[in-house]
């Protein structure tokens, strides 16, 4: 079996510590266990690249043979202030894999199914379709099992990540086809993490849009604000709406970005120098996540799903 990288090694590897030699420093939220590994070490998986439910199971590897190589000419590019279409294209493709393929996205790509299934369920128990359980079980429709728990849905994460890699083009081009700001960090004393999941959810004020936020070195990051009007353009890798500007942030907006990146960690938070501050910190922010919330909303004879990505206290969702 090969073991994949959900995060790309050559991202990772510039956040190494020139303390430590070729490791960075390491934390785990669960249980704030701290270590210093490889990025040959990290954010890998058996198989995790394959695919059983794609013709072609291993399809994104041909995908990310155009992205990891050309990672840091890409990071190069922006950091020049001028970033040209392939690096662009890279980025893009960096923040679409992770999205799509890390175990983080397949996560959040179950509660969308699962409300899909109950609501054709309730559907399909209104007109008659399905005949009520055996006695054992009460003989209660399929809509009362799912409500008292008796019944459940069991979804394979690898599913979303299917659809995730079907649609990773689009959405190349819809990150790429965003306004970027390119964030400089010049505070040595407070440089941006990664983590397991590296591509960070912020709200953009009330207007119910995702902002995301990629940390591509300690001292370089991006935040790409979507165009909502893009989610079902054609596919445009030419980046023809891109637009960007560069900025320097204050201490108080890399907390702010650092904060954000941990508490959007699946469990992994990682990062080059080891602060005193950062224990505490990690400590602070470790009982979020990202969570997928999922609004039916009556619709003719059915349901709308409306789903979005929100930061929340585990004890929220528990």
């Amino acid at each position: 079996m090969a073991l994949d990288h959900y995060i790309s090694q050559v991202h990772l590897k510039n956040f190494y510590s020139a303390a430590l030699g070729n490791r960075l420093h390491a934390v785990r939220k669960s249980n704030l266990k701290k270590f210093t590994p490889r990025a040959d070490d990290i954010c890998r998986i058996e198989d995790g690249s394959t695919n059983s439910f794609l013709t072609r199971e291993r399809v994104i590897e041909e995908f990310l043979k155009t992205v990891e190589p050309r990672y840091n000419s890409a990071v190069a590019s922006l950091r020049s202030g001028n970033p040209d279409q392939d690096a662009v294209y890279v980025i893009a493709g960096f923040v679409a894999f992770v999205v799509s393929c890390a175990p983080a996205a397949m996560r959040l790509g179950i509660q969308p199914l699962d409300s899909l299934l109950r609501g054709t369920s309730e559907i399909l128990d209104r007109q008659g379709r399905l005949g009520p359980a055996p006695a054992i079980l009460g003989n209660k429709s399929l809509t009362e099992l799912l409500a008292d728990g008796t019944v459940h849905f069991d979804i394979d994460q690898k599913y979303p990540q299917a659809m995730g890699i079907n649609t990773i083009i689009g959405r190349v081009s819809a990150f790429g086809n965003a306004d970027w700001e390119i964030l400089h960090n010049s505070d040595r004393d407070s440089p941006f993490f990664t983590s397991d999941f590296p591509v960070a959810i912020e709200e953009r004020g009330n207007t119910g849009i995702m902002n995301r936020l990629v940390p591509l070195t300690p001292d370089l990051a991006v935040r790409i604000l979507p165009d909502v009007s893009q989610s079902r353009a054609s596919p445009d890798l030419d980046f023809s709406q891109f637009r960007f500007r560069v900025r320097t942030v204050t201490r108080a907006e890399c907390t702010e970005i650092n904060r954000l990146i941990v508490q959007c960690a699946e469990d992994l938070v990682l990062y080059r120098d080891d602060h005193a501050w950062i224990d505490g910190f990690v400590s602070k922010n470790r009982n979020f996540r990202i969570e997928t919330l999922v609004e039916r909303i009556p619709s003719g004879g059915g349901y709308f799903h409306l789903a979005r990505q929100r930061i929340r206290a585990r004890e929220e969702v528990a």
